[in-house]
């Protein structure tokens, strides 16, 4: 009787062929691409058959190759079939949401009891992660995430769209009596490492380079909280910092904001068991953001 080699290795052959690079592959499974080369080189031994040979400077999967990928890929969706069955079974009112930390503490966490109250046998697990979840291995029935909505074999309803636009603390406008564009080069600039100060000055107009030293920041709830606390000006999402622009802590420096391509989107599988679950908390998450006048009507 053969035997069957680890579902890892076979996940990676997989992606290998699907993705027809090693590299996509490993960023895909999360592993390093010396892990997906050395999977699959182990496969070609046990087996003594050819599986991928380089073409050019990618690698090209042989018949063989083609023909076990099909199999495991079927193979995984039948085992994914089953599990979201007996979890389905197991906790049916119980919906496993990942979102970002920044969203969380500033979108959602401040409207989640009307949900609660509206559907009290729902269980929400919320996990606040950076990274993207992983809906066939990590337990995950939706996500909320930032970016094009672009994410492969997963459903991305729009949320809605932002715009960038300059915050900063009343004191620290008074402070430093900012009036015009130009005056922001002489104030600090807070910045995000994903996010330049260059492009959005390009657009308005004013000629500036990217500001050097001061305070850099990876999430943009924390630069925020850095800009109520009077360290400088923010170039902030406009839903993100709206909590802080009806409170008063923080104030919209000019009537100048930027459009961007991104925007906040519900990701989930369309063969989710809990798809009536999902659409339920997709469909009060935009009729909560329309109210709140972030979702255009």
């Amino acid at each position: 009787m053969a035997h069957i080699p680890p579902l890892s290795t076979l996940r990676a052959l997989e992606a290998a062929v699907r993705l027809r690079s090693y590299s996509r592959a490993a960023a895909e499974l999360h592993v390093t691409h010396g892990a997906v080369s050395h999977q699959i080189r182990a496969l070609e031994e046990q087996f003594g058959v050819k599986l991928f040979h380089r073409a050019g400077r990618g690698m090209a999967p042989t018949p063989a190759a083609e023909r076990l990928a099909g199999e495991v890929a079927e193979a995984v969706g039948l085992l994914r079939q089953a599990v979201n069955r007996l979890e389905a079974e197991s906790s049916p009112s119980t919906l496993v949401i990942s979102t970002l930390s920044s969203f969380f503490r500033r979108m959602l966490a401040p409207r989640l009891d009307r949900f609660t109250s509206r559907y009290p046998s729902v269980t929400l697990d919320i996990r606040s992660e950076e990274r993207l979840a992983d809906f066939t291995t990590d337990g995950v029935d939706l996500a909320l995430r930032y970016g094009e909505g672009s994410w492969p074999r997963v459903r991305a309803d729009p949320l809605f769209q932002e715009t960038l636009l300059p915050v900063c603390s009343p004191a620290f406008r008074d402070r430093h009596g900012i009036e015009t564009l130009e005056d922001l080069r002489r104030v600090p600039l807070l910045r995000h490492r994903m996010r330049t100060w260059t492009l959005w000055c390009r657009i308005v107009g004013l000629e500036m380079q990217e500001p050097q030293g001061g305070l850099v920041f990876d999430d943009s709830s924390d630069m925020l909280d850095a800009a109520v606390e009077g360290l400088g000006v923010a170039l902030a999402r406009s839903a993100l910092a709206q909590p802080d622009l009806r409170s008063g802590r923080l104030v919209r420096l000019f009537d100048i904001d930027h459009a961007v391509d991104w925007g906040y989107f519900v990701v989930w599988r369309e063969d989710s068991l809990k798809r009536v679950l999902i659409e339920r908390f997709r469909d009060w998450l935009v009729e909560e953001f329309r109210q709140a006048e972030v979702v255009a009507p």
